[in-house]
């Protein structure tokens, strides 16, 4: 947003540590809704992104309860299937922390939704805890737990220290089994995990990665996830140089888009359920071409 240029907000400028970083800006709980509804939208990647800019300025933010107003309203696909929405849930564990219990606040924002529309809400986070805690709650919905390609979730380093279950151990085949039985109903991952540019141990025995072409490998996390029981997503696909693996980047320029064609379809090949995409007329374009 435009906050850091709102002189009246000068003083809200600050530093805190936010599950294990210190973070230097604005952070929401230090606002008001009727403050936050004078802010303006931003192109969030500028030196990516550059077209966007034109758009910096014009539009407000939306809070949760206008999107699920859209939401009722939204006329079907023309395939006829409704417009579903799917709900991050971020660093739970931090606002629990400063008395702000996500669980509570979301599960009263979204329960009337989700009953009044049945099979439209999947909630997800990078934190298991908060996803158990929606599920006692009765919010009906699916749920999928977000997994980073490196670390340790944030709710089990806050309770377990350097102890705490990695990302890569949550994605063993017992690990996927474990999130199945309590009660998780997919998992999302970094799209590294799934495919990337040839590894060293691409197709040797007991690799967890086979070649699927130009210069290009799979690993075997959908087959093993969907065996557990779990659906598959992925984050993020974007047609830009910067995002894609070498082998699918076009020129020398971060910005320019390179062969992303290739590189949504080697993602989609995998057998996964369904992908997160800034430009979503490109990945169903690439869908529609499968």
């Amino acid at each position: 947003t435009d906050v850091a240029d709102r002189p009246e907000f000068a003083d809200r400028r600050t530093t805190r540590e936010i599950d294990g970083q210190r973070l230097t800006g604005w952070f929401t709980e230090d606002f008001t809704w009727s403050e936050l509804s004078t802010l303006r939208a931003r192109e969030r990647l500028p030196q990516v992104r550059g077209a966007s800019t034109r758009f910096d300025g014009r539009y407000p933010l939306v809070r949760l309860r206008d999107l699920l107003g859209m939401l009722a309203e939204a006329a079907p696909a023309p395939s006829g299937v409704p417009v579903r929405l799917v709900a991050e849930v971020k660093h739970a564990t931090y606002f629990a922390s400063i008395g702000l219990p996500l669980d509570e606040l979301l599960a009263a924002e979204l329960a009337p939704w989700a009953a009044a529309h049945p099979g439209r809400l999947v909630v997800e986070a990078f934190e298991q805890t908060v996803l158990g805690q929606l599920q006692q709650r009765g919010l009906p919905a699916e749920y999928v737990y977000l997994l980073e390609k490196a670390g340790s979730p944030a709710d089990l380093v806050a309770r377990y220290g350097r102890a705490a279950l990695s990302y890569a151990g949550h994605l063993t085949t017992a690990g996927l089994a474990r999130l199945r039985a309590a009660g998780i109903d997919g998992i999302s991952v970094d799209t590294a995990l799934l495919v990337k540019a040839a590894p060293k141990e691409t197709d040797r025995p007991g690799s967890a990665w086979h070649s699927i072409g130009g210069g290009l490998a799979a690993s075997d996390l959908v087959d093993r996830a969907h065996a557990a029981g779990l659906g598959v997503y992925t984050w993020t696909l974007r047609p830009e140089n910067r995002f894609l693996p070498a082998p699918c980047r076009v020129g020398s320029t971060g910005a320019a888009h390179g062969d992303w064609h290739s590189w949504f379809g080697a993602l989609m090949r995998t057998g996964l359920d369904g992908v997160f995409a800034d430009h979503p007329d490109l990945a169903l374009e690439v869908r529609a071409a499968l």
